[in-house]
């Protein structure tokens, strides 16, 4: 929009000198301060706080701690983390490799499989798995079975070891994005003066390149253990049924008749404190930048030449894609459209009725469908919103403090979901507010859950507009909003769809935080997915989580259309 066709500028009105814009900004600081430092107070309050008197009391940190299987769990979380980030590393590593570096043939296939794993939420792949690799009745042991003769397959995803799995599985991606990114950065050079010196492919790549990209791939294992601990849907389908617990699903027990919000506020603490000194670590090692090879001149990046090896390099990224997707996907979808999953892919054995069933005829099953997206829309464009104007106070410097908002935009990103429920439930599910259970305090929460992935993009853009064209609006008389409403936005509009899709996208699929915040009519579909689990409804399960992923296509095909290729990969990996 060119700025002369803005309106003929009223007088703007003042008083005392101050201009009426200012009361947007103190409203929006106001918002950000209710969405991020009120529920993280309330957490820390919460728990210090004696349940029936409110007193001071260090009485829920001993209930937390004080039984041997809390501590187990929290024990179990970190060798969760361990063992997970570590298995996704060997997934991941050689594939960044192959796709960055060689000439391993497919790489556009490769990423495109990788964006696939990535936006599939963990509790579908443990779905998925539990299909796969159930005892006895998953398709892995009744193949076993059948090519052996054996009496029982020797599979079992309800095992530490089947959720070690199922993590890795879906968490790789992260690794994959840093490791790729910081190997697309490192020039040819290093690589040719190792192989003039007498070294090979495989002894460069592991003496020279990937060294060079070890902050990176450091920080990616590190995001991966977050990830893995923080995580509630995958350990809630395999762990409780295997009757162990971790971290999150003893938070989740605590939070059974009776709730106990104060022991649970203590026992979340330690994995909020881990988390945020892990996110520093990550930061530190990510932003010394040591993996970009600087030269005199500008750097020659040139495919490695593996000759027929790039053949097992491709078989290599087609086997972690057959676990992550093909396998996982083919027996979801098989079971969505199963009479009965077990019967095998028959004809005879082939129904829409689960559709029907999830969408017309169960209770609640197409509502929490439509939650899902209305909740995530609505936390979409608050997000949105509430993250462009923060940076345009921050980029325009509008005020003494920009730094500490910034800051709070970003804070969510080291608090775990399912801690920021915890958090939520303290702060705003007692009177007078009283709003658990209903839309807005989920609305609420995946605002503030999401909050960083707003902030980066809405930041990122403002840093690339000149401030020249809001300057005219001004001489012309208009005021900050005004220039806000009628320039920047509309110069931002294909950053802003992006970073909508981007919030859209895993809001719908948001476990954590609703699972401890819904209430009987606001039921998402992730919840509903978790409930039929422990129902035993396969074949309906995997029909909604299939709707769910279906959704997904034209949105991914929007942004890829508005923003570019791989928007998520990249975007994400800010």
């Amino acid at each position: 929009m060119s700025v002369l066709s803005l309106p003929a500028p009223a007088r703007r009105l003042r008083i005392g000198g101050f201009e009426p814009t200012w009361l947007l900004w103190i409203g929006i600081i106001a918002v950000l301060l209710f969405l991020v430092v009120s529920p993280f107070v309330y957490l820390v309050i919460t728990s210090f706080q004696s349940e029936k008197t409110g007193a001071f009391t260090f009485a829920n940190y001993a209930a937390a701690y004080g039984r041997a299987r809390y501590i187990e769990a929290l024990v179990n979380s970190l060798e969760l983390g361990v063992l997970a980030a570590g298995l996704a590393g060997l997934l991941a590593i050689p594939l960044a490799w192959g796709v960055a570096r060689t000439n391993m043939p497919g790489r556009g296939l490769v990423r495109m499989l990788v964006l696939a794993t990535f936006i599939t939420p963990p509790y579908t792949g443990a779905v998925a798995w539990i299909l796969l690799a159930g005892p006895n009745a998953g398709w892995l042991n009744r193949l076993y079975v059948f090519a052996t003769g054996a009496e029982a397959g020797p599979f079992n995803i309800y095992s530490f070891t089947g959720l070690v799995l199922v993590v890795a599985l879906y968490s790789f991606p992260y690794i994959f994005i840093f490791t790729t990114a910081a190997l697309e950065l490192v020039s040819s050079e290093m690589e040719d003066a190792a192989n003039i010196l007498g070294a090979g492919t495989w002894r460069t790549m592991r003496r020279v390149t990937l060294p060079l990209a070890l902050p990176a791939i450091l920080g990616g294992l590190i995001i991966c253990f977050l990830e893995a601990i923080a995580l509630f849907g995958s350990p809630a389908l395999i762990a409780i049924p295997a009757r162990f617990n971790v971290v999150t699903t003893q938070l989740f027990q605590f939070f059974s008749n009776p709730v106990r919000v104060e022991v649970a506020a203590a026992y979340a603490m330690p994995l909020l404190g881990i988390t945020v000194l892990l996110i520093l670590v990550q930061r530190l090692m990510t932003h010394r930048k040591g993996f970009v090879a600087l030269t005199g001149k500008g750097g020659e990046r040139r495919p490695i030449d593996l000759g027929v090896w790039r053949w097992a390099m491709f078989g290599y990224a087609m086997l972690v894609a057959t676990l992550s997707v093909f396998l996982p996907y083919l027996f979801l979808l098989q079971a969505s459209f199963a009479k009965a999953w077990g019967r095998g892919f028959g004809f005879d054995n082939i129904s829409f009725q689960n559709f029907h069933f999830i969408l017309f005829e169960h209770a609640t099953a197409g509502r929490s469908v439509l939650n899902s997206f209305m909740f995530g829309a609505a936390a979409a464009t608050a997000t949105v919103i509430i993250t462009l104007c923060i940076a345009y106070i921050v980029t325009r410097r509008l005020v003494p403090f920009g730094g500490i908002l910034g800051f709070l935009c970003m804070a969510p990103f080291v608090i775990p979901g399912i801690v920021l429920a915890i958090g939520f439930y303290a702060a705003y599910a007692p009177p007078p507010l009283a709003l658990y259970g209903t839309a807005t305090i989920l609305i609420l929460a995946f605002t503030t859950r999401f909050l960083p992935i707003g902030y980066v993009n809405a930041s990122a853009a403002m840093r690339s507009l000149n401030p020249e064209m809001e300057e005219a609006v001004r001489v012309l008389g208009g005021s900050r909003f005004t220039a806000l409403r009628r320039v920047v936005a509309p110069l931002l509009k294909r950053n802003l769809i992006g970073a909508w899709l981007l919030i859209f996208i895993p809001a719908t699929r948001e476990l954590s935080a609703a699972i401890f915040l819904y209430g009987p009519g606001t039921k998402v579909a992730s919840v509903m997915i978790f409930d039929m689990s422990e129902e035993g409804n396969l074949e309906y399960l995997a029909a909604l989580a299939l709707m769910l992923q279906v959704v997904t296509l034209p949105l991914l095909y929007l942004g890829q259309r508005v923003i570019g290729r791989d928007f998520m990969l990249r975007r994400s990996a800010t």
